[in-house]
């Protein structure tokens, strides 16, 4: 099989010749530079042969047009911290403005994918990370500040989260023209230590929606669930080919979550299991999915990014055991 059928049997539940796999990492200070962030994708896909690339850019770059300000200080997960927020005071969400996605980091962006379609063409599916406007706007503002103006200020919120749809919209249209194969969405404030189901429901779900109906003409569009506590059941009938969550730390388990979703699963192994120093323990969480899911609707990786520092080793362990997790 090629690495698009393998992922459309897995999705389908179909028989695969193997376990599809994939892994993905930030890039600090690659992440800064178009044509330096192509070129470690396109590195780290010639040395493990993933079966698709989710592109990872920095978690500001849909942001940093609006204002937001951010450092990469040695976070080992690769993530910036922001020094310069753009929401200070209820009234500022409706001073936000739709962005020309070719414009600024959005811009920035789309000259990466340039870059990939070129590397890549048809062989390898690659799919652009997408942050949920509900993630966009606690960038823009802080979980704190966001969360009391949710609140107290509901109606500037609407505003400002309709116009992050609106340009994220924009953004994944122009994505589309450089060849992704989807979204990689990644949901951050589904979290029950952060809202409750009806909070959700009434400020993310909807925008969620309206950033999933632009990419459903796309065959292979990854929703990714963050947090130890996410709101699985909130989001497990959202129109996607793949649902990847932090498994090991957060229900359900991959059996259970695959009774619940359409499509595959993605995980199996915990990012900090990966990160040690002996690879015995990922090794062994990666037989139990296997052994959980039967290898079938699953594609094998972590339920959430590497660590910039993992052990390489580590990584070609798991790739080559992929090779050996064949469904009966």
């Amino acid at each position: 099989m090629n690495k698009r059928e393998r992922l459309q049997a897995a999705i389908h539940g179909e028989n695969v010749d193997r376990v599809p796999i994939a892994l993905w990492r930030h890039w600090p200070g690659d992440d800064q530079r178009a044509d330096d962030l192509a070129e470690a994708h396109i590195a780290f896909q010639k040395e493990f042969d993933w079966d698709f690339v989710k592109v990872s850019p920095s978690s500001s770059y849909c942001t940093s047009d609006w204002g937001t300000v951010d450092v990469w200080v040695g976070n080992t997960e690769g993530t910036r911290e922001f020094t310069n927020r753009v929401i200070n005071h209820p009234e500022d969400w409706l001073a936000m403005r739709v962005l020309e996605p070719d414009d600024g980091a959005l811009g920035r962006q789309l000259r990466c994918l340039d870059r990939l379609q070129s590397a890549f063409g048809m062989e390898v599916p690659f799919i652009q990370t997408i942050f949920s406007p509900l993630a966009q706007a606690k960038n823009l503002a802080g979980a704190d500040q966001l969360i009391l103006h949710m609140r107290q200020n509901a109606g500037q919120v609407h505003h400002a989260l309709q116009t992050i749809t609106d340009t994220t919209i924009r953004f994944i249209h122009e994505c589309k023209q450089r060849g992704i194969a989807g979204i990689y969405y990644a949901v951050q404030f589904a979290n029950y230590p952060l809202l409750t189901e009806p909070e959700y429901d009434v400020l993310g779900r909807p925008y969620d929606l309206q950033i999933l109906a632009a990419v459903q003409d796309l065959w292979l569009n990854v929703l990714h669930l963050h947090g130890p506590h996410g709101m699985f059941s909130r989001i497990a009938d959202y129109p996607v080919q793949v649902v990847n969550w932090h498994d090991r730390v957060s229900p359900p388990d991959l059996a259970a979550g695959l009774k619940k979703i359409k499509g595959a699963a993605s995980g199996g192994v915990d990012q900090f299991t990966l990160h040690d120093e002996d690879p015995s323990r990922s090794l062994a969480e990666a037989q139990d999915a296997f052994q959980q899911t039967g290898g079938k609707r699953f594609i094998l990786g972590t339920g959430c990014v590497t660590m910039v520092t993992t052990p390489r080793g580590n990584l070609h362990r798991l790739r080559a055991l992929a090779e050996d997790l064949k469904p009966a």
